[in-house]
């Protein structure tokens, strides 16, 4: 097939578009290489697929609807696969705009496209934070998702309604995954494993709110990136549906940060903080739905992707430094 990839120059977005590649499968990824975190990791992530030869990349922002309509007709697109967003739930407290523009306005783009370009099936980045202060755990898709407790959750809650209505008014088939902290290789800097591993080889204190009374469903990249592979091919699916993809174990954020700093051979030092607002005390999946109708089942333990993150972060010194310096 040709799939297109928003976000393809990103952490999941990259991951994907390799297993994809290796399938055999076209891909055109779409990425706008935004200063969010340190551009040079995209365009390190970005130069791996351009070694393929069914990859072409495209430089684009979402809000240009018309070349993202015309690149889906150009290239008779089959499947999209939405990762593109603005990412992160304490940047959304002091740049709200930038969720506006980017989960809103450029998802809006993605559906007109599809819708346009007769592009059958959109598969979509939703988020674990839809759940907000959700007090029954596990999450299931079925509990109530209508109070967020930060914008980008709001956001993220928003697609799902867009993509329902789509789906409703036009008959295009969406696919939302609610994705639950997802690690591993080629990570993003702005996330907890990343800024814990930087701040332990340079015997700085790992920030920890909250007190350290958290937990978290941890998921390692390629156990998420086989999830959506599944909703990419899987024929016998509703025209609308959302899954969880997570790890299905609530894992202390205590004993994370235990087996970074043992990766790393150095004893964690703490600042210990208050819980952050908009953020919350623990994630945790049902993934029944999940395994039911797309045979997902996570793979990798905590310890071993944890030591897998270590050992990529240890092989690549001088991009870990441009990403600290790029701060």
């Amino acid at each position: 097939m040709t799939i297109l990839v928003t976000g393809a120059a990103g952490f999941i977005g990259s991951h994907l578009c390799e297993v994809l590649l290796a399938q055999g499968h076209r891909v055109v990824g779409v990425d706008n290489f935004n200063g969010y975190y340190e551009p040079a990791l995209k365009h390190a992530r970005h130069a791996r697929l351009e070694k393929h030869a069914g990859y072409r990349g495209a430089r684009m922002d979402l809000r240009e609807h018309g070349a993202l309509l015309a690149l889906c007709r150009e290239e008779s697109v089959q499947v999209v696969v939405n990762l593109a967003a603005q990412a992160g739930v304490r940047h959304s407290l002091t740049h709200p705009f930038d969720y506006q523009t980017a989960n809103l306005e450029g998802f809006l783009s993605v559906l007109e496209a599809c819708r346009h370009a007769g592009v059958p099936r959109l598969v979509y980045a939703s988020s674990s934070s839809v759940y907000g202060n959700n007090k029954k755990l596990p999450f299931s898709e079925d509990d109530p998702v209508d109070l967020p407790i930060s914008l980008y959750a709001a956001t993220k809650k928003a697609n799902e309604l867009m993509a329902h209505t789509y789906t409703h008014l036009y008959g295009l088939q969406t696919i939302g995954l609610r994705f639950f902290t997802v690690y591993g290789p080629w990570g993003r800097p702005d996330m907890a494993m990343w800024l814990f591993a930087e701040a332990l080889t340079a015997g700085r204190p790992i920030q920890v709110f909250n007190y350290g009374r958290m937990s978290r469903d941890f998921t390692y990249v390629d156990d998420i990136v086989a999830g959506v592979v599944a909703c990419v091919m899987e024929p016998k699916l509703d025209k609308y549906e959302i899954f969880n993809l997570g790890n299905h174990q609530a894992e202390s954020l205590m004993d994370m940060i235990s087996t970074v700093a043992a990766c790393f051979g150095v004893e964690p030092k703490m600042d210990l903080q208050p819980m952050q607002p908009g953020d919350v005390p623990a994630t945790y999946a049902d993934i029944t739905r999940a395994k039911a109708k797309l045979g997902f089942e996570p793979k990798t333990a905590m310890r071993d992707g944890v030591r897998r993150f270590a050992d990529w972060f240890k092989a690549h010194p001088e991009l870990i430094e441009k990403v600290r310096a790029g701060r």
